[in-house]
């Protein structure tokens, strides 16, 4: 028996979150491994509540995680929500902070304050420094279809109707039929298919962006593939503008030349009336796609590109919880993934895969401005 307690968290602090870091398949695996698992009850969860139960975990209330014992480790997906109270248990999650995003002093500062520990799942790795887990492939996926939808969207409504709110899909399938609909009404408007430029398109997240393209019926044609020959030069690159949707797939640590920029856009021959920024980094100062400063969500999926104004209008969708829409398929792939690592926690600070998750938190924690902490 390994005597490992995770506690599964629900996901109060972003609306709409449907994924979980564990699931039923997963957590029995851990419980017949040895592992305690507690699981908070959840409405929005993808898995219902008796799902978990049946697989030999325990319910726990929603939101009892801060007052569990302190060996207790405490797992979920997204970041906490904003408070101020320290953090004393060892936290796996993406905290989105390593990067210098808005904020990020406020939310790191809560671990060394209460003792604990932050595993960001962003930055837990292999020995090549590929990312252990990832929902990347479902981002690109949706991020591809909300896209495709939108530009559809905007050739057969008034610009002054928003393109609507989304909800959750079962399954690919079902989400593939809808956007095959609308790329027929569109190309029905305009008499064209859409020209879709997806940048990162060798990764997980932009081969996920473009498998939904093809699927839904864009020519390959239509679909460039661009990576890091392609954008070699640096840009703003034309072709992004020539194109009816962008879909940017990248991830990005440092400082590169802007992909497009507002005066790249102010031209008679922009065709591109749709970006999806997968990464929606919106407070990264690195931010290759400077035209946006608003993250979106389900509810309202696109903010308008105020400053652009020649036809066509622009849209932008920077959701950064899109594989949400794909929520039971997404969270089976990444928990899954995940699963070997989790396996390993009994022992995590002489696992080399946690080991280096903690030396970068210890990094990080290290540039803290004094008053933070």
């Amino acid at each position: 028996m390994s005597g490992t307690i995770l506690h599964l968290r629900s996901e109060l602090g972003k609306a709409l979150e449907h994924r979980s870091a564990l699931t039923p398949t997963t957590t029995k695996v851990l419980i017949d491994a040895g592992y305690t698992v507690n699981v908070e009850r959840s409405s929005e969860r993808i898995f219902d509540d008796s799902e978990f139960e049946r697989a030999g975990a325990t319910l726990v209330p929603e939101n009892t995680w801060r007052d569990a014992p302190t060996d207790h480790i405490i797992i979920g997906l997204k970041e906490l929500p904003v408070e101020e109270f320290p953090l004393k248990h060892v936290h796996i999650q993406f905290a989105h902070c390593y990067k210098n995003q808005g904020g990020w002093e406020k939310v790191l500062s809560r671990f060394p304050r209460g003792g604990g520990t932050l595993l960001d799942l962003e930055f837990l790795v292999d020995d090549r420094a590929r990312r252990v887990a990832a929902f990347g492939y479902h981002a690109g996926f949706a991020g591809a279809a909300l896209a495709l939808e939108t530009w559809a969207w905007q050739l057969t409504h008034p610009v002054s109707e928003p393109f609507p709110a989304v909800s959750s899909y079962p399954n690919e399938d079902a989400l593939i039929v809808d956007v095959k609909k609308a790329i027929a009404l569109g190309k029905e408007k305009s008499g064209k298919d859409p020209r879709v430029l997806v940048i990162g398109a060798l990764g997980r997240c932009g081969s996920g962006a473009v498998d939904l393209c093809l699927r839904a019926g864009v020519p390959t044609e239509n679909v460039l593939k661009w990576d890091l020959a392609e954008t070699a030069k640096g840009g703003p690159f034309p072709e992004i503008v020539e194109s009816d949707i962008f879909i940017n797939c990248i991830y990005l640590m440092s400082k590169i030349p802007n992909f497009v920029d507002f005066k790249s856009l102010d031209t008679p021959d922009r065709k591109l009336s749709v970006v999806c920024d997968v990464s929606a980094d919106t407070t990264n100062p690195n931010n290759p796609i400077p035209i946006y400063t608003v993250a979106t969500t389900f509810n309202e999926p696109t903010v308008p590109v105020e400053q652009v104004e020649r036809e066509p209008k622009l849209s932008v969708i920077s959701i950064d919880h899109l594989p949400s829409l794909l929520p039971r398929e997404a969270s089976e792939a990444f928990s899954k993934d995940l699963l070997p690592s989790l396996l390993q926690l009994k022992d995590w600070r002489n696992v080399p895969v946690w080991a280096r998750a903690e030396k970068l938190f210890q990094e990080k924690v290290a540039t803290l401005p004094k008053s933070e902490l």
